[in-house]
């Protein structure tokens, strides 16, 4: 595949001095978070997807979730000291984040809110999310995002 165009996601990284590993796919072929893990040849267990929630209070909360894990809205609440959150609708999440549904990253939203990655994420020497679009990933240690937003790991996913 040709080499693609860097997204803002990726310009953060360099700027911070992150290293990281681009991947890229075919968004017509793959949709769902299992689907690019599976076109990307990667352990969907390592491979997440960002979720932008809102409290009661208004506050909004982000999560970054193995793909084929499903949030569990009480256990991430607890997470973050609120007695109750929801998705954010997806029609709020483009004036929200500055992303699409489907190339939602954790870093480079427009502005900074508190993000809780599941607590597998600590298990893999790299995790992949989205680099901000569709059809682009980037891979890294979960430590070297210290450099660039502050995050906490908790139990957040539905148990199987």
């Amino acid at each position: 595949m040709k080499q693609e165009e860097k997204t803002n996601v990726c310009r953060l990284l360099d700027q911070k001095k992150i290293a990281y590993t681009q991947h890229f796919y075919d968004s017509a072929v793959a949709i769902s978070g299992t689907e690019v893990a599976g076109v990307l040849g990667q352990n969907p267990e390592r491979v997440f997807k960002t979720l932008v929630t809102v409290s009661k209070s208004g506050k909004n909360y982000v999560f970054v979730i193995p793909v084929e894990c499903e949030l569990d809205l009480k256990k991430a609440a607890k997470a973050v000291s609120e007695k109750a959150i929801t998705m954010l609708p997806a029609k709020d999440l483009l004036p929200l984040t500055g992303y699409i549904h489907g190339g939602c990253s954790p870093i480079g939203m427009k502005k900074f809110f508190p993000t809780t990655f599941h607590q597998t994420a600590v298990d893999f020497d790299t995790i992949m999310f989205s680099a901000g679009k569709v059809g682009y990933q980037v891979e890294l240690p979960l430590k070297s995002l210290d450099k660039i937003i502050r995050y906490q790991t908790a139990d957040i996913v539905v148990d199987a």
